[in-house]
């Protein structure tokens, strides 16, 4: 019998400052992490970028992603769980 995995979706803002814009930041998150994410809208400017992203995955591994692109110096806010 095949193990059904539980998975959460998150929703969340993101806010990359100048010095991340030209740096592959999602690229990398999703090659380090097992979630998927869906990009729901973006702003980018020369001096900041806004992203709107749906996170689909564990709720484990979607804690890790978010914890490592505040550590990159990307401010994330949680607009709500689906």
């Amino acid at each position: 019998m095949a193990t059904k995995l539980i998975t959460t979706r998150q929703r969340v803002h993101l806010t990359f400052p100048e010095k991340l814009i030209n740096e592959p930041v999602l690229s990398l998150l999703a090659k380090q992490f097992d979630v998927v994410f869906n990009i729901r809208g973006s702003t980018v400017t020369a001096k900041m970028a806004l992203v709107e992203l749906d996170f689909e995955g564990k709720e484990s591994e979607i804690a890790k992603a978010i914890a490592w692109l505040k550590r990159k110096g990307v401010s994330v806010e949680p607009i709500g769980k689906k």
